[in-house]
């Protein structure tokens, strides 16, 4: 069934350009709205005129994903071009790779293990007396024993979420993998790659419909919301409610950009995980994409850091106080009507940019199928708690 009614989306970002498209395709005729001057969201990107490089203007974005369908999605707007992440670490003066694998191991203890022999050594190295793992550190500890927590996941995660690894949950830990072969690339999905006229493109291909009308440097207030027939909100979730139980915590990045004449590390992310450097990592950007051949380099330090009042919001920490304060506005969602809330600000979770497409595609999926059965349309497509 076709629309023909009003559709406001918050937001430019990736949620909002996928469900205003699929709308838009249905009949509907949407307005699109964001505070920020440029399309794209978190995943803006634009080529640099003093060295050509493509830069990731809020850090880099490497699509990967098993999602056939969103891959081939995102191809029809974008031609993606093959890359893997490839991770180095630089720990007390040497340089590995990471994920933690076979080479990273023998490299780290001095040893030529075959994979066998090193699964065995790290489960010698594991600490036996954690059953039940809760936190971040006993998750590490249970797994790769103390040496290789402490060299590669305890300083840099301290710098990234600016607590201890005791006070976060065993499950962030579990995302990522140790490795007995000399399997070096960061992701494990079917489909990965870049965007070869990168992602700030790929949403204007998105966007590129008669039925959308987008509104850029231009704050949305609910008090709008009686002009639409439904309202897609991609902002922050507190901040759709005025923050009146509060603010949910985020980390946010501070960025340190310099250019250089040439290669500055011979790779696109390179981790520092001392806790005596401030910074996390040093991205190179031309080296997202190896297509390219450019001579000079534009790179970005990170420094993670409690987002502020006025900063943009990254990683949702979500951590027990956090939780709390979020299932107070989740029951104040579910008790709005004509809003759907959506993203990884909407919906207060972290998620990945295939993630955010397939939520997006199966949200306006179910619009269109609530409204055509006469059926409420649900706050959220799923609970963030």
């Amino acid at each position: 069934m076709g629309g023909n009614g009003k559709i406001a989306v918050v937001g430019a970002g990736l949620s909002g350009a996928v469900i205003g498209r699929e709308l838009a395709l249905a009949g509907y005729s949407v307005e699109i709205f964001d505070v920020r001057d440029h399309i794209a969201g978190n995943c803006y990107s634009e080529r640099d005129a003093d060295t050509g490089v493509m830069v990731h203007i809020y850090g880099p974005h490497i699509f990967h994903t098993d999602d056939e369908e969103v891959w081939n999605y995102v191809n029809r707007f974008q031609t993606f071009m093959p890359y893997k992440n490839r991770v180095k670490t630089t720990v007390d003066e040497q340089v590995f790779s990471l994920p933690v694998n076979l080479h990273t191991i023998n490299q780290f203890f001095g040893k030529t293990f075959r994979p066998d022999e090193a699964r065995a050594f790290i489960e010698e190295k594991a600490d036996k007396t954690i059953a039940d793992p809760q936190t971040f550190e006993e998750q590490a500890l249970r797994f790769v024993g103390r040496e290789l927590y402490e060299a590669f996941f305890k300083g840099y995660t301290e710098k990234q979420w600016g607590c201890s690894p005791t006070q976060l949950p065993a499950s962030i830990l579990k995302r990522l993998p140790v490795r007995f072969n000399y399997d070096d690339n960061y992701f494990f999905h079917r489909f990965q790659g870049m965007p070869e006229n990168g992602y700030t493109d790929m949403v204007a291909g998105i966007l590129d419909h008669p039925g959308i009308t987008v509104h850029l440097g231009t704050r949305f207030d609910k008090s709008q919301n009686d002009a639409y027939d439904h309202v897609f909100y991609s902002g922050p979730l507190d901040g759709y409610f005025n923050y009146e139980f509060g603010r949910l915590g985020y980390r946010t990045l501070d960025f340190e950009r310099f250019t250089y004449e040439g290669d500055y590390q011979g790779c696109a992310v390179m981790n520092y995980g001392d806790p005596d450097v401030p910074y996390t990592r040093i991205t190179e950007h031309k080296h997202f994409s190896p297509w390219e051949s450019v001579a000079g380099s534009v790179c970005y330090r990170e420094f993670s850091r409690l987002c502020g009042e006025d900063d943009v919001p990254f990683y949702p920490i979500r951590l027990v106080e956090e939780k709390q304060l979020l299932a107070s506005y989740v029951e104040r969602a579910e008790a709005e009507t004509s809003v759907t809330f959506v993203g990884r600000l909407g919906t207060y979770r972290y998620l990945d940019m295939d993630v955010t497409i397939r939520e997006a595609l199966d949200t306006a999926a179910l619009y269109r199928k609530k409204t055509a059965d006469n059926a409420p349309v649900p706050a959220f497509l799923h609970s963030p708690l």
